[in-house]
């Protein structure tokens, strides 16, 4: 009887386990690597505000978030995807929030299978396309489609010449690298190039350089508040012409430290950003108006940024991509993680607050010119300015 009895004591406890195992695999695990401290901090907050606004259930499964931050540093973007997928068994990594950070997890998220999608802004995060980009994806516009609108403003406003000053990592080397080709095509001149660190406190050097140009204008190709720097550095040392950003200001943040410094800045963003002075006629009106209504009453008004639409887009790809995959396989497998990768290289026609998604096999991001416009900054506030 003893022998019988350990027997099916044993049974009824593998069964329950077995239980367990099944409903653990039933939710969706969902990582989510951000930069809530560090230089890009302002960006990761913003990414975060709009994280726990998620639903926490979709297509009949309960959702589980597993939020970590990187303090805007690759190496610790690497172990925390590391952690995420190798105990915390995730089956989707969202984030990170810089360029550097994200490039580091290309190959984790492909030895593991584990589809990922960026809130960072460069090209490089999906192109080109290969093995292990086949498991990236990305909200942000890529620095084409912002660079395109942005020298089409220089063009129709008579900047001839321009000084260029950007991040010394790949943020800045993406932004020079689309800039310097458009501003060719376009006649535009560039007449200084100059690099600064995300962390630096003094780019004086750098401004007596670009102004000793006499640049028509100068693009600061930064993001979060260390962009601030070389602005207030401009104005501080007399120059008087007109200053362009790029959409990685869209901050609060950034409002906040550049105060009358920044006046009159001009900037190419996403929609969301200036939702609702946005033309009636835009594709994304309404779902970018009520993204921005849904924010703004949990984080009162005038607080919504490029980098929360961001996340909000990446909520949808995943709400559209989940109950297609889950026909195929159950979350916490293999199979659902390829499924997954799959159902987002597949999106078409989803349209987010930023613009309308059409992704393909070969364009991981699928934004088209419906995902930005320019803004300008006007009485502190970020205001809806050229294009759409």
């Amino acid at each position: 009887m003893s022998l019988i009895f350990t027997f099916s004591l044993r049974t009824a406890v593998v069964a329950v386990l077995g239980l367990a195992c099944v409903a653990a695999s039933a939710q969706i695990r969902v990582g989510i690597n951000l930069s809530t401290t560090g230089p890009a901090a302002a960006i990761g907050s913003s990414s975060k505000n709009t994280v726990l606004l998620w639903p926490k259930e979709l297509a009949g499964k309960r959702i589980e978030y597993i939020i970590l931050d990187d303090g805007t540093d690759p190496g610790n973007a690497v172990k925390n995807v590391r952690k995420l997928i190798a105990e915390e068994k995730v089956d989707i990594i969202i984030g990170p929030n810089t360029t550097p950070n994200a490039l580091a997890l290309l190959d984790i998220v492909a030895e593991s299978e584990t589809p990922m999608i960026a809130l960072a802004a460069s090209a490089g995060i999906v192109e080109p396309m290969d093995a292990k980009r086949a498991w990236a994806f990305k909200m942000p516009q890529n620095d084409t489609h912002m660079t395109t609108i942005l020298t089409q403003h220089m063009a129709d406003h008579g900047v001839k010449t321009v000084a260029f000053i950007g991040f010394a990592d790949a943020y800045g080397e993406g932004w020079w690298r689309e800039f310097s080709k458009l501003a060719e095509l376009r006649h535009i001149k560039i007449v200084a190039n100059e690099r600064f660190a995300r962390t630096d406190t003094s780019v004086t050097g750098q401004v007596l350089k670009m102004m000793a140009a006499k640049p028509d204008a100068v693009l600061i190709a930064g993001s979060g508040t260390p962009a601030v720097l070389p602005q207030k550095t401009l104005i501080e040392r007399g120059y008087k012409s007109q200053i362009y950003q790029t959409h990685g200001i869209a901050s609060l943040e950034f409002l906040k430290l550049g105060g009358k410094d920044i006046e009159g800045t001009l900037f190419p963003t996403g929609p969301a950003v200036v939702a609702r002075q946005l033309p009636d006629k835009h594709a994304v009106k309404k779902v970018s108006v009520e993204f921005v209504s849904k924010y703004e009453k949990a984080y009162g008004p005038d607080t919504v940024t490029q980098f929360a639409a961001d996340a909000w887009g990446a909520w949808l790809l995943i709400a559209n991509a989940v109950p297609v995959a889950i026909n195929t396989a159950q979350p916490g497998t293999k199979a659902f993680r390829q499924a997954l990768r799959s159902a987002l290289e597949n999106t078409h026609g989803l349209v987010v607050p930023q613009g309308v998604i059409n992704m393909s096999a070969t364009d991981h991001v699928g934004l088209d010119q419906r995902s930005r416009v320019m803004g300008k900054i006007q009485g502190g506030k970020f205001t809806y300015a050229y294009g759409g």
